[in-house]
């Protein structure tokens, strides 16, 4: 049978049940991975740790989610910091968590990997008494199994008896109710008890009886998806063609065989006297960093084709490439490709396959994995601005109060922020700016609420743009928690001399590397000095410069303008960065009326997301609070009514599209 007609009837014999709510369950492994930092040391040695979500089963969920599956996890986890890390991961991108089993007498599951070199992965797991294999028959809801397409089970947890119990259960539902179920073998000989407890690393080890009983549960299943080394222990032959006759002796299943740098093969009938005469799919050839994982990202891309009923070649083509992506990065789950990465990968790996012979260099591809995950939104965003350092060492020198006074200072105003984003109306839109050097307490405070944080990292007034921490601010940005914007005004202007502008340029570009590397988002504050020709087009070519030098901040801050300014403003990201999240409006201490008008000037931008403002809220009840003219509840009250009156004026502007649609034909008409 030839490879076209092959697929065709593979795509008529996979026909899924209508209706389902989901496209996929995943049982099994949940855990979480710490992978070194370090490449290239011993476990011994390595200094510190990434922490990602891992488990074969969850790492499918979370890739088949990612590339746009109805995906959903069926396991456990504990009652512990790390299980809410892990369901949190899954939820957030789109993965069905409602069946992850809390087990408040167990702790979620731990691995330890190292990356010494391309051939030596040190691997050990924390998995004695773990809480995903507690998976337990009442964990199995017939109705919850009935809803999907599809249920994917891994090789681990048919390998003790409480889990095989649970697994077979869900196995049963899933026959009755036209459920299509995958076995992804993952073998991994420490969890069957065949090495020592701290070799994770080794792959194969022959046992009859792991073969056998992996043979009694084959049946159940209408895809097996493998290694080479994983088929022979499920066929327990000497090699893989014997194997692979052993496996197909009890099964009818569609076989997917991974082969690594030579791409997978699909055996849908007989077994072949050569593997290479079963239909063989090829993938892009990359440079190896890690290949822990890139199996259950092969799985992920498999199953993305296979349940959307695509050909066999495009469910390769797919899987294939996702390997290759996570082959070549440091981790895992987050590895993992977005549709529109995996779309520029294969366009860029046909047209040129040597260049993407290495895709973690690729600037694009980062890019892509950067914007096109699933991230928090932020439709709007009011932000109180207080990160201001040396405007507030001056009012505390003036008004005689003691410097580390300004700490309270500012924790009482990350209070007055969080009181305002507590009311229903403002929820998900309040922001707040605050430094490290007098707002480390505010910071704390407002870390984890649900805030967007943005945090300073210029040195005050520096030009030539300096960095808090010197130029070792990559190091720097280790210590910040992720979810903290990374802020940088810098004064640029396009016209001012090349060296200074060079300098600038230089500077802004380290910090974005850096950014990309740390994982922060990075909003770019842009004001041109002052003592240089100012003109209508400065900052819109100040932005263009930017995106020319391959710098994409995820925000821009800026100063007000007229509304002519912003459609061109909006023009320049359409066109040069679809993925940026927006601007927002400096304040420089204006009056509340002056703001009131520039928010009406940027009604109609698209791009023009909301504000930051900081002097204007706060420079007269913080000299009163430092002067001890007010008390803490009145500082804090005095703030709250002048930034939520901003809050007001900004809604009022943004009011009714018939006067927006009036501010653009008089822009139109100005141009």
């Amino acid at each position: 049978m030839g490879v076209a007609m092959e697929d065709a009837h593979a795509s008529a014999h996979r026909r899924f049940a209508a209706g389902r709510e989901l496209d996929l369950i995943c049982i099994g492994r949940l855990a979480v991975d710490l992978y070194a930092q370090q490449v290239g040391a011993r476990l011994e040695d390595v200094a510190s740790f990434a922490k990602y979500l891992g488990g074969s089963s969850a790492n499918i969920a979370f890739g088949a989610a990612r590339l746009g599956l109805k995906s959903a996890m069926l396991t456990r986890v504990g009652d512990d910091h790390m299980g809410r890390f892990l369901t949190e991961s899954l939820a957030r991108e789109g993965c069905d968590t409602r069946h992850i089993v809390i087990d408040t007498q167990r702790l979620t599951a731990l691995v330890l990997l190292g990356l010494k070199d391309r051939d030596t992965f040190p691997l050990v797991f924390y998995r004695d008494n773990c809480a995903d294999m507690a998976f337990d028959i009442a964990d199995v809801d017939e109705p919850f199994i009935a809803s999907s397409k599809a249920l994917l089970i891994t090789g681990t947890h048919l390998s003790t008896q409480k889990v095989l119990a649970a697994s077979t259960q869900a196995l049963t539902y899933a026959r009755k109710h036209a459920v299509r179920t995958i076995l992804d073998i993952d073998y991994r000989p420490v969890l069957w008890g065949l090495t020592g407890k701290a070799d994770g690393e080794t792959r194969f080890i022959a046992n009859d009886t792991v073969t056998a009983h992996l043979q009694r549960m084959l049946p159940l299943f209408d895809l097996v998806i493998g290694t080479e080394e994983e088929f022979r222990i499920a066929g327990g032959g000497g090699d893989l063609l014997a194997s692979l006759r052993g496996v197909r002796h009890v099964t009818a299943a569609t076989l997917v065989v991974k082969r690594g740098a030579l791409g997978c093969t699909v055996i849908e009938a007989d077994i072949p006297d050569r593997i290479d005469d079963a239909p063989t799919f090829g993938g892009v050839q990359v440079e190896v960093l890690n290949v822990l994982g890139a199996g259950d990202a092969f799985a992920s891309g498999f199953l993305s084709g296979w349940l959307r009923e695509k050909a066999y070649a495009e469910c390769a083509e797919i899987a294939n490439a996702c390997g290759a992506l996570v082959v070549s990065r440091h981790a895992c789950a987050p590895a993992m490709p977005t549709p529109a990465e995996l779309h520029a990968f294969l366009a860029h790996a046909k047209r040129d396959p040597d260049a993407m012979r290495r895709p973690d260099r690729d600037a694009t591809l980062a890019r892509l994995h950067r914007v096109t995950v699933p991230r928090a939104q932020w439709n709007e965003v009011f932000a109180f601005a207080f990160d201001h350092r040396s405007q507030m060492f001056d009012i505390a020198r003036e008004t005689g109060c003691d410097e580390h006074r300004i700490d309270t200072l500012k924790l009482l105003f990350a209070q007055a922020a969080l009181e305002t984003a507590a009311q229903p109306r403002h929820a998900g839109r309040v922001g707040v700016l605050i430094d490290g050097r007098y707002g480390q307490d505010a910071l704390n405070a407002v870390t984890g609420t649900g805030l967007w944080i943005g945090r300073p990292i210029e040195l005050p007034g520096s030009s030539p743009l300096l960095f808090e921490g010197g130029r070792a601010f990559g190091a720097t940005l280790v210590e910040w928690p992720r979810e903290q914007t990374i802020k940088c005004l810098v004064h640029y202007h396009p016209d001012e001399p090349y060296e200074t502008r060079l300098e600038q340029e230089l500077q802004v570009r380290a910090l974005y590397d850096a950014a990309q590397a740390s994982g922060h988002e990075l909003l770019l504050e842009v004001i041109p000095p002052k003592h240089l020709p100012q003109g209508p087009d400065i900052v819109l070519r100040a932005l263009k410069r930017f995106y020319n030098l391959g710098i994409y901040p995820e925000w821009w801050k800026l100063e007000p303008m007229p509304a002519q300014g912003w459609a061109a403003i909006d023009a320049l990201i359409a066109e040069r960065d679809p993925y940026c999240r927006g601007v927002v409006l400096l304040g420089l201490n204006a009056p509340v009326e002056t703001l009131a008008e520039g928010f009406r000037d940027a009604a109609a931008s698209t791009q023009c997301k909301g504000f930051m403002v900081g002097r204007t809220i706060f420079g007269e009840p913080a000299r009163a609070w430092m002067a001890g003219e007010i008390d803490d509840a009145t500082v804090k009250a005095r703030v709250r009514a002048t930034f939520e009156s901003l809050i007001e004026h900004w809604r009022a502007a943004r009011r009714g599209p018939a006067a927006q649609r009036a501010r653009i034909n008089d822009t139109e008409r100005v141009v």
